[in-house]
């Protein structure tokens, strides 16, 4: 029988999980899902609002153990700019196609699309293929379903 959970608890709880699920960052968006544990367990995820799972967040099963959120590592392109300005220039061009993009200071991250790829070098950006977790920030019209702070 699967562990059940309805509640997710901060990473900083102190608790030592019992096991991890190793999600994507499309995957980490769930009200009510079954998740896999690297162990071949499973936790019935059941939570009253959609939340998006942060990296460390720890999933409290109803008999008060935890598990480990870890985001997956994805294929993404690194997007590097000439300077501070064509960042934001390059961050411009990608929040208008609605594409999801974790922002840095000196790097864009996004998921590999070899049409945003052309535009992205089009204009003057160097776009490196990585395999790392990804991050990207939440849109404007997104709900606030995620409410211990790591939206």
């Amino acid at each position: 029988m699967p562990y059940r959970s309805t509640e997710i608890l901060k990473p900083d709880d102190g608790r030592t999980p019992i096991d991890v699920v190793i999600l994507t960052h499309d995957q980490r968006h769930v009200r009510r899902k079954l998740l896999h544990m690297q162990h071949d367990d499973v936790v019935m995820l059941d939570l009253k609002a959609p939340v998006l799972l942060a990296h460390g967040d720890l999933i409290l099963t109803e008999t008060g153990e935890t598990i480990e959120v870890i985001a997956a590592e994805e294929l993404l392109y690194e997007v590097t700019p000439r300077d501070r300005l064509h960042l934001v220039e390059l961050a411009w061009h990608l929040g208008n196609r609605h594409l999801p993009a974790q922002i840095e200071e000196a790097r864009i991250l996004i998921l590999r699309d070899h049409v945003i790829r052309d535009m992205l070098t089009g204009l003057g950006a160097s776009v490196r293929e990585i395999f790392e977790p990804f991050h990207p920030l939440r849109g404007a019209y997104h709900g606030h379903g995620h409410h211990h702070g790591h939206d």
